[in-house]
């Protein structure tokens, strides 16, 4: 069970923001309406929020996600793959402080996003990817097999379409797993179970299990019901402001 998440609105230059699609200039005024209805979704489903301030040095800075990889067992500060994130790393160390005292981190020349690490119960899924090189997906692997945990590399550098791992994929809790067809036949994922995401909603695939719910973007009618369908309880959000940046549900907050 989540009972805690950190999460740090869009500031006024989210639009300055790193994007590798082409979908239209985010509004700032809808993407903050959209970010405070993503936090009391979360408030809904009982996890208490750390807000820290929108922070303009830094317009990629609301996906707090890819900071820090967070267990039941410990924290990791990661090293962002783009430069110009690297700053985001220390608010996020702060208000790690009084939860994790200790935290390890990613080092040169290991960089490492956590939008390509998918936990999944005991194992942790790590993409490969554009910002994620292996040097620090597997100083994350080393720092999970100390805490027990299990780990697989996911190599998604050839996949057009996804700029981290969990673009593509989404935990559903037990080995259930929502997976895009490019990357379903990955050798890593042979033994879970895949759930398809239907042509047209790929998008969708960034979903996320909190407590009794899967989060995922409003507007994929076809996989909001077929998990359904499998009893999930699903929350579905308005995110087109952040999809705009190359972002989703799993971006907005580190929750433990």
């Amino acid at each position: 069970m989540f009972r805690h998440a950190i999460v740090r609105p869009p500031a006024p230059n989210f639009a300055e923001g790193l994007t590798t699609v082409d979908l239209g200039t985010p509004s700032i005024e809808l993407a903050l309406s959209q970010h405070e209805g993503y936090c009391r979704a979360l408030e809904r489903l009982g996890l208490e929020l750390t807000r820290l301030p929108a922070d303009a040095r830094f317009p990629d800075s609301t996906f707090v996600e890819d900071t820090a990889v967070i267990t039941a067992r410990g924290a990791v500060l990661t090293r962002p793959g783009a430069a110009s994130r690297a700053g985001e790393v220390a608010a996020i160390e702060a208000a790690l402080s009084p939860f994790f005292g200790d935290p390890r981190r990613i080092e040169a020349p290991g960089t490492l996003d956590g939008g390509d690490v998918c936990g999944a119960g005991e194992h942790f899924f790590i993409g490969l990817s554009r910002r994620t090189n292996e040097a620090g997906a597997l100083q994350l692997a080393r720092f999970l097999a100390d805490d027990g945990y299990g780990s697989s590399l996911v190599d998604i550098r050839g996949i057009d379409g996804i700029l981290h791992l969990k673009s593509g994929i989404g935990w559903l809790g037990g080995r259930a797993l929502v997976v895009i067809d490019s990357l379903a036949a990955d050798p890593a994922f042979g033994g879970w179970e895949r759930i398809p995401v239907a042509a047209g909603e790929d998008y969708a695939a960034n979903c996320v299990l909190v407590n009794d719910a899967v989060l995922l973007a409003a507007g994929f009618p076809r996989l909001e019901r077929a998990l359904g369908e499998r009893g999930h309880r699903t929350v579905a959000l308005p995110m087109s402001e952040f999809q705009k940046m190359d972002g989703g549900p799993s971006c907005l907050s580190l929750r433990f």
